[in-house]
């Protein structure tokens, strides 16, 4: 008898370490499908100034302010923060990709001030990425863009790889469903006033190309439009965008974990 007490008790501790490694592989899966990693990055910086307003704002300046107040916010949130730039220095488009790729990250938000020749136009747009752009006005903005790191188009339109160019279908359509989500709920928290919500579009932005998640630009105002650059020199304007921005990405990242069956901590 003391030999099957022995036997049995050394079964139940077989029994409960496995268990307990059960468990243990289970909480770290949860980890990793769990929405934690947000990157944020500000568009321009160094001697690519962006867009200038006609007071004198730069796009540079602002979208960097806007970013870092943004990182605050979800940091308070208890998610984990990488920004592409801290400072006014160009980070080029390989590096910003890499920097997010290589944070594993959940999320990718891009932060620019737009720019037109009609003064009149201003408002919010919100952009996730497309092979090709939902219309000519999307087509010029990403262009715009593009050109601030030498890019003129979206290099998989013209690859001659073909595998590469499947690669990069097959990343993009997993991601671009949720990319679209995410726009929308910028676009709905962010606008605000239904006069200057200008919607969601699709376009070849080459920064999102790069990366392998979900990812959208966001174009905060036309630095052209004197009454928009009025509002987005305040730190009360650039505030209220970052709120919306953290509420967007909160709010996505709680429907992120639901579809992975992660609950929230």
């Amino acid at each position: 008898m003391p030999f099957e007490r022995k036997r049995a008790a050394v079964a139940m501790a077989v029994l409960a370490g496995t268990l307990a490694f059960a468990v243990a592989r289970a909480d770290e899966l949860a980890d990793s499908n769990r929405f934690d990693t947000v990157v944020i990055d500000a568009g321009h910086g160094g001697e690519d100034k962006g867009a200038r307003g006609a007071g004198g704002l730069l796009e540079k300046d602002l979208v960097l302010d806007v970013a870092k107040r943004l990182a605050t916010r979800l940091r308070a949130s208890g998610l984990q923060i990488v920004l592409t730039r801290h400072d006014d220095s160009f980070v080029p488009l390989e590096e910003r990709n890499s920097i997010a790729n290589d944070a594993r990250a959940d999320l990718f938000i891009s932060i620019h001030g737009n720019a037109t020749h009609d003064a009149r136009i201003r408002g919010i747009e919100t952009f996730f990425l497309a092979l090709s752009a939902s219309d000519d006005y999307a087509g010029q903005v990403a262009r715009r863009e593009n050109e601030a790191f030498g890019v003129a188009d979206s290099p998989a339109k013209h690859s001659d790889d073909a595998l590469v160019a499947i690669i990069g279908d097959l990343i993009t359509n997993e991601h671009m469903e949720e990319s679209n989500e995410f726009a929308r709920l910028v676009q709905q928290e962010l606008a605000g006033d239904a006069k200057v919500a200008r919607g969601v579009k699709q376009a070849p932005f080459v920064v999102l190309e790069g990366v392998q998640m979900p990812a959208a630009l966001v174009e905060i105002g036309f630095l052209t439009n004197r009454a928009d650059e009025q509002s987005l020199r305040t730190g009360r304007e650039r505030d209220r965008i970052a709120a919306a921005l953290a509420r967007a990405a909160i709010e996505f990242g709680r429907r992120y974990d639901a579809r992975r069956g992660v609950g929230r901590r």
